[in-house]
C-alpha cells in the first residue's frame, strides 16, 4: 500500500499538465505604469456621409508605438532585425505579448478589419498598425447648411486600461504626415464635400461601467470638411427664389382680377410648402432652424404677404379708389424684392457670424 501515495501524485501531475500548456498567459499587463502609447490615425478615404442620421463611414488605418523591454531580443541569436506578426492569425494566435485595445467608442456596429500588423524591434518598441472600415456617429452644425464645415469626430480609447495604466499620446511624425496629407489630398472619393483638414488631440474621458467611472486616456481626431453648396443652390434655393419673384407678378395685374391673383399667390405658398418637405426629408430632426429653413420661412412669408396685398387693393378700387390702387402696386414691385434681398443677405451673414 505504500505506492498509493505516489499513484494519487503521479495522477495530479497528469492532469495538472494540460492546464499547465493549454493555456499561454503572455503578457496581460502593460509594461509600465502608465505606458505612454503614441498613436496616429489617418483616414484614407471617406465612403459616405448621411446627413439625416448624422453618420459617416471612412476607411482610416491606425498606428501605435510603445516600448515593452519585455519583447527585447538579440537579432544576432534570433537571426533578425525586425520580428513582424501579420494577418489576423498571425496577431491571434502567435503574438503573445501585450498591445492597447484601441476601440473607437462612437463607432456604429463592429465595423470590418482589412489587416493589421504588429513589429517588434531588437529594443523592445513595438509599432501596431491596422487598417479598418468603420461607420461612426457624430454630431454634425448645421446652422448655416448648405454652407456648412463639418468637424467630423472619431474618439479612441485603450479600452480595458484605465489612464493610469495607458497614457494616449499624438506621435508628432504621423501628426506633421497629416497635415502634408492634407495639403496634398483636396478633396476626397465623397460626392458633395471637400476635405480641408485632419487633426489630433488628446484628452481624458470617463465611461459608466456598472457602478464605477473609471477615466481613460482619449485621442481625438476631427476630420474637417466643407460642403460643395453650390449644386443645392442652383437645384433647391435659386428655383425657390424664382418662384418668389414670381409670384410678384400679381403686382402687374389689374386689381379688379382679384381671383387671378389670389390663384399665384396660392400656388406659390403650397410650392414652398412642398419644397420644406424635401428639404426635411434631407435633414437630421434638429431643434433649431438652419440657414435653408430660414430662408424657405421668409419665402413662405413674403409669398403670403401677396394675399393680404391684392384684397387691400381690391378693396380701393371698390371704394373708387383704383390710382392708388396702382401707386400701392407700384410701390410693392421694387420694395418686396428689396425686402426679401435684405432679408436672405442679413441672415446669410447672421449664420456665418454664429
Amino acid at each position: 500500500m505504500h505506492f498509493l501515495p505516489w499513484f494519487f501524485v503521479s495522477v495530479a501531475m497528469i492532469f495538472s499538465l494540460p492546464a499547465a500548456y493549454a493555456i499561454d498567459a503572455g503578457m496581460p499587463n502593460p509594461p509600465s505604469n502608465p505606458t505612454i502609447v503614441k498613436c496616429g490615425l489617418f483616414v484614407l478615404d471617406i465612403v459616405d456621409i448621411d446627413d439625416v442620421n448624422e453618420t459617416f463611414e471612412a476607411e482610416i488605418a491606425i498606428v501605435a508605438t510603445w516600448k515593452d523591454p519585455r519583447l527585447a531580443f538579440d537579432p544576432e541569436s534570433e537571426g533578425t532585425d525586425k520580428k513582424i506578426f501579420q494577418g489576423e492569425f498571425q496577431f491571434n494566435e502567435i503574438f503573445t505579448g501585450w498591445w492597447p485595445q484601441l476601440v473607437i467608442i462612437n463607432q456604429i456596429g463592429r465595423g470590418d478589419t482589412n489587416a493589421i500588423k504588429i513589429s517588434v524591434l531588437p529594443n523592445g518598441e513595438v509599432t501596431y498598425l491596422e487598417q479598418r472600415n468603420v461607420r461612426l456617429e457624430t454630431p454634425m452644425a448645421l446652422y448655416d447648411y448648405p454652407f456648412d464645415i463639418q468637424n467630423l469626430r472619431a474618439f479612441m480609447i485603450p479600452f480595458g486600461n484605465m489612464s493610469e495604466e495607458v497614457v494616449l499620446e499624438v506621435d508628432d511624425r504621423y501628426r506633421e504626415t497629416t497635415e502634408s496629407y492634407a495639403k496634398r489630398e483636396s478633396t476626397v472619393n465623397v460626392a458633395g464635400w471637400d476635405f480641408l483638414n485632419l487633426n489630433m488631440d488628446v484628452d481624458s474621458t470617463q465611461l459608466q461601467l456598472h457602478e464605477t467611472a473609471p477615466t481613460f486616456s482619449r485621442m481625438v481626431t476631427t476630420i474637417v470638411l466643407e460642403r460643395q453648396s453650390w449644386q443645392i443652390v442652383w437645384v433647391l434655393l435659386f428655383p425657390l427664389v424664382v418662384l418668389v419673384s414670381m409670384a410678384w407678378s400679381t403686382f402687374w395685374l389689374d386689381p379688379e382680377s382679384i381671383s387671378d391673383r389670389l390663384n399665384i399667390s396660392f400656388v406659390g405658398i403650397l410650392t414652398i410648402v412642398a419644397y420644406q418637405f424635401v428639404v426635411i426629408d434631407n435633414m437630421p430632426r434638429n431643434s433649431y432652424l438652419t440657414f435653408t429653413d430660414t430662408l424657405l420661412l421668409v419665402s413662405f412669408l413674403i409669398t403670403s404677404l401677396t394675399i393680404p396685398h391684392s384684397l387691400y387693393v381690391k378693396s380701393l378700387t371698390e371704394h373708387d379708389k383704383t390710382p392708388l390702387a396702382h401707386q400701392y402696386d407700384k410701390t410693392c414691385r421694387w420694395a418686396f424684392p428689396l425686402a426679401y434681398a435684405g432679408a436672405i443677405f442679413g441672415f446669410f451673414i447672421l449664420y456665418k457670424l454664429n
